[in-house]
């Protein structure tokens, strides 16, 4: 019977038969590909806007806008530019963030804390809060702030008084508005120059700590040097700061500092639902703890509270931080949920109202894509900073 033998393959088929040959062409291929998906898109937009008669660019930045937002924290009136309205949404929505983050941090905390409590009714209450709030749809939650709890409050004449001269009722909640007075720029500037000396002994404390093993408390010398310099500056300069309080004025309070019940709305359904995610992050943490790390502490002589400060949340950091990046994250992506009860944040003026009425829909969406882009990422570095400062041991 006769034995067939195949040829050896020759050398060009044994060069593609090498894996990363293969892997190189099918990386080329793919790229292709995404090449012409790419310009195929970027050829179709362009056809679309040619019909249109829809002009590309962004001179319509530089248009007048034509029309009111209902909060700013910069100068705006509707004779302002597209290009200011776009720092006034952008400035809504960081505000609520930096507002909602630090509110979801500290809820979130207290609650991850209580959650591990040894006592019964605290730790069914934190559980009860935690599965019951992070289960529920976040839009779901912002309608009842809204509707069920802010738009029942009284109206302005029967508005509930709060202690200090504020007032809340369905139009908001009013509170005193400082009034700087000559002379308060050098209570600015011993503010800040406290904050300079604040952060320049937490920086030695913690190099002492490094080289010495020595523990230095830096928290009360530092509330010291907030507090005292700045005082020592106001009173001496004539304390050059006054209030002014809101006053009923026909049918709505004048004066003070206004704050929108969309505002409080956000806050509130934001930090809640984000502050039950942090909780169980923060459990997490807590049970990563080896618990001879407790035992230690405790055959020290040290209490719960300084067991808990000193021990197990310094180590817990290393676990809790990654996951809590991610809450920042979503939290400041959530805002964006703000156009359902009108709050006026970047997506709403931006996404919604400038791209209504100029039609560039193209230059409108990549900013927003570029504004949160840009948002996420520095939020990602500072925590990713943090988190190697944080950590055990140094890379």
């Amino acid at each position: 019977m006769a034995v067939t033998t195949s040829s050896p393959p020759g050398r060009l088929n044994g060069f593609l038969y090498r894996p990363e040959v293969r892997q190189a062409i099918y990386q080329v291929l793919l790229l292709a590909a995404a090449a012409y998906v790419a310009y195929w898109v970027v050829n179709n937009v362009a056809d679309n806007l040619r019909r249109q008669n829809v002009a590309s660019g962004f001179d319509f930045l530089g248009r007048t806008a034509g029309f009111d937002v209902s909060q700013s924290l910069i100068a705006y009136s509707n004779a302002s530019t597209y290009g200011r309205a776009f720092w006034v949404g952008l400035l809504n929505t960081l505000l609520v963030a930096a507002l909602g983050i630090v509110a979801a941090t500290v809820l979130g905390f207290i609650v991850g804390i209580a959650r591990l409590s040894s006592n019964w009714l605290v730790a069914r209450l934190a559980t009860a809060y935690v599965e019951i709030v992070r289960n529920l749809p976040l839009l779901l939650q912002l309608f009842f702030w809204y509707f069920a709890v802010l738009k029942n409050l009284p109206a302005p004449r029967q508005s509930h008084v709060l202690p200090g001269g504020a007032f809340l009722n369905v139009r908001g909640l009013y509170l005193p508005a400082p009034v700087p007075q000559p002379g308060f720029a050098a209570v600015a500037i011993a503010v800040g120059l406290s904050l300079l000396l604040m952060a320049g002994l937490w920086a030695w404390s913690w190099r002492r700590q490094h080289l010495t093993g020595q523990r230095f408390p830096v928290l009360g010398p530092a509330l010291l040097i907030l507090v005292a310099l700045p005082l020592a500056v106001f009173f001496a300069a004539g304390s050059p700061l006054s209030l002014s309080y809101p006053e009923l004025r026909g049918f709505n309070f004048q004066g003070g500092i206004a704050v929108q019940p969309e505002l409080m709305a956000l806050l509130l359904g934001l930090s809640i639902y984000t502050a039950s995610f942090i909780a169980e992050i923060v459990r997490a943490g807590i049970l990563g703890v080896p618990k001879g790390q407790t035992e230690a502490a405790q055959a020290l002589g040290l209490s719960n509270a300084q067991t808990l400060r000193l021990v197990v949340i310094p180590q817990a950091l290393r676990i809790i931080i990654p996951p809590l990046t991610s809450q920042y994250l979503n939290l400041t992506k959530n805002s964006s949920l703000a156009v359902a009860i009108g709050y006026p944040d970047f997506v709403s003026v931006f996404t919604g109202t400038v791209l209504n009425q100029t039609g560039q829909a193209v230059e409108v969406i990549l900013m927003t894509m570029g504004v949160f882009l840009a948002l996420s990422l520095a939020t990602s570095v500072f925590m990713n900073w943090f988190n190697r400062r944080m950590a055990l041991v140094e890379r």
